[in-house]
């Protein structure tokens, strides 16, 4: 089943393409930006995620992330998502809109200061990266809610803190499929204006991982680089997971071509 779209995303999920079993959002910069703050301003909520090919592959062999990601604005990330719209759909997505890049310039561009709350990682993982984020974006108020370990209890003293004070943003630092289920689990309107499940964000701002070189990135080779980084907890993500993703988009191309043809 489905998950039905909620009104308040609606104008950023109008242009999609289905990649696999998951709808990413075909957005500029500028409208992914604009559209975020929108939602926040107006008091509403949205759940927001960032597909990769390994999270497609995870959506391929999970369905009950896939139909949970139907409640999520997800934007593109990386090229992988990228070579996928092309086989499926003719066509790149406008922007590389990973959370890395997009969170803090979303954070610089608000019109108003901010309420942020961070969530997950490992122990003074979180502490780091509000610190980190306070520098590139001072306007804000960050709170760290709790590191990511804890289960149940952690859980519920986790919505209790933002039953209490509502965030205007709440960063979910889980890994996915975990991030994006907590989050479909867990947070609603009551608990803040946009929830994004961001990854390795923390590991990146707390400078536990070193993010590739720019011409590394603009090259759009961010993966191979994090994979000499930590061959031993990647190398299947990559190795295997890639080939894997790139044979489900031809496979979803030739069936497009099939029904058209047919």
């Amino acid at each position: 089943m489905t998950a039905r779209v909620n009104a308040s995303i609606e104008p950023l999920v109008q242009k999609t393409i289905r990649i696999g079993p998951v709808s990413v959002a075909a957005l500029t910069r500028d409208e992914a930006i604009t559209g975020l703050h929108r939602i926040i301003t107006r008091g509403n909520h949205a759940k927001i995620a960032f597909a990769n090919a390994h999270m497609v592959n995870v959506a391929y062999d999970n369905p009950a992330f896939a139909n949970a990601l139907g409640e999520f604005v997800v934007l593109p990330d990386g090229i992988g998502v990228d070579i996928g719209a092309r086989l499926v759909g003719g066509r790149s997505f406008p922007a590389n809109l990973n959370g890395t890049d997009l969170l803090p310039l979303l954070l610089k561009a608000a019109p108003a200061p901010l309420s942020v709350a961070l969530f997950g990682g490992k122990p003074g993982i979180a502490e780091r990266a509000a610190a980190s984020l306070s520098g590139l974006a001072p306007q804000h108020r960050y709170v760290v809610l709790s590191d990511g370990y804890g289960g149940d209890r952690r859980t519920a003293e986790v919505r209790g803190k933002l039953e209490a004070n509502r965030a205007d943003i709440v960063l979910v630092a889980l890994g996915n499929p975990l991030q994006e289920l907590w989050i479909h689990q867990n947070l609603g309107s009551r608990h803040c204006g946009l929830a994004f499940g961001v990854g390795a964000l923390f590991d990146f701002l707390a400078g536990e991982v070193v993010r590739a070189p720019p011409l590394v990135r603009t090259l759009r080779l961010e993966w191979a680089f994090r994979l000499l980084q930590e061959p031993g907890r990647l190398w299947r993500r990559y190795i295997l997971g890639n080939p894997v993703f790139l044979w489900r988009m031809i496979t979803q191309s030739m069936r497009g071509r099939s029904g058209k043809s047919g």
